[in-house]
């Protein structure tokens, strides 16, 4: 009997990668996307259904067809910078649309639901590494939105018995090893994608904003994570979602930090080519560093990223973007 795993945002970034993760693993993901961000050349692994997690007779549908075991959820709008300029948009997708695909689960019985969360959620650290103990003071609608389904999840954990895993990225990066997916965003904002570009075309300079920062080399400081881990991480996180009413938080990162100019140097290494950048100007609330501690998710999910150096993270990037012109 197939064991379906429902993979909304399954035609995304990391969602297309939890995918290909589940099918190794002998699940069977459906992918539930409204295309809005995704690509349907991204669904390889399993059914898909064209469906907005606003539209709740689909959802309904979809339950009753394919009755999952579980839910996994990447469809979120992601671009902070929108969040500021169109906090609705965020809060209505985001936050009424889980709400949305939640109650759609209830009516079908199914309990185990894992959370595609952020470190957005901490806003600016004031210890670093971040541990799920930090404070919560996110700084944009986009991290009050995944901090806001985070606190649902722990609503109805306690009312409804429903079971729930938030795993809080840090900075996904990367393609599939096996060139199968990758990155694929329009408009793109993402570092190393962007500094593969600017390698590919002289004529598209990076810009790095801010280099005054109080790091080694001025500029800002994240924790790359690639993408295929993530994607492990929600497969393991599977088993754990056994028990009724547990709501976990956990962090998914290297713990290793690396500055924007160690990137820049990184993807010049890897694809032979000059990185052209520009400074500009700091962007509001950027910290100068953010670095996870995973040892969480490391003991509780038995979670061993398998991609940890950057220069591997930016090979298979490297890999993904001379293969697909039109994702870069």
């Amino acid at each position: 009997m197939a064991r379906h795993i429902f993979v909304v945002g399954g035609a995304g970034y990391i969602g297309s990668h939890t995918c290909k993760a589940l099918a190794a693993q002998g699940y069977v993901p459906v992918t539930l996307d409204n295309l809005v961000y995704g690509h349907e050349w991204a669904v390889k692994w399993g059914p898909f259904t064209r469906v907005d997690i606003l539209d709740r007779p689909g959802l309904d549908e979809c339950f009753a067809r394919y009755r999952p075991e579980a839910v996994m959820h990447f469809a979120a709008f992601t671009y902070v910078g929108e969040s500021v300029r169109d906090p609705g948009k965020y809060y209505q997708n985001n936050v009424a649309g889980t709400v949305n695909l939640l109650e759609a689960m209830r009516a079908a019985g199914c309990s185990r639901f894992i959370f595609s969360s952020s470190c957005a959620v901490y806003g600016i650290p004031t210890r670093l590494p971040l541990t799920e103990d930090h404070g919560f003071a996110p700084i944009n609608p986009y991290g009050t939105s995944k901090l806001m389904v985070e606190q649902m999840l722990r609503d109805y954990a306690k009312a409804y018995g429903q079971s729930s895993m938030s795993l809080r990225y840090f900075n996904a990066a990367g393609a599939d090893p096996d060139g199968e997916s990758g990155e694929c965003h329009d408009p793109e904002t993402h570092l190393i994608p962007l500094a593969l570009r600017a390698a590919l075309d002289p004529d598209s300079p990076l810009t790095v904003f801010g280099s005054d920062y109080d790091t080694p080399d001025g500029t800002c400081i994240r924790d790359y994570v690639h993408v295929a881990d993530l994607a492990q991480a929600h497969v393991l996180a599977l088993d754990l979602l056994r028990e009724p009413g547990l709501a976990r938080a956990l962090n998914l990162g290297n713990g290793t930090g690396y500055s924007v100019r160690q990137v820049i140097d990184t993807v010049s290494e890897v694809s032979g080519l000059p990185v052209a950048w520009k400074a500009g100007e700091r962007r509001e609330g950027d910290p100068s560093r953010l670095v996870a501690d995973s040892s969480r998710a490391r003991a509780e999910l038995g979670w061993q990223p398998r991609h940890e150096r950057l220069g591997e993270i930016v090979e298979h990037a490297w890999r993904w973007a001379q293969g697909r012109p039109e994702c870069r």
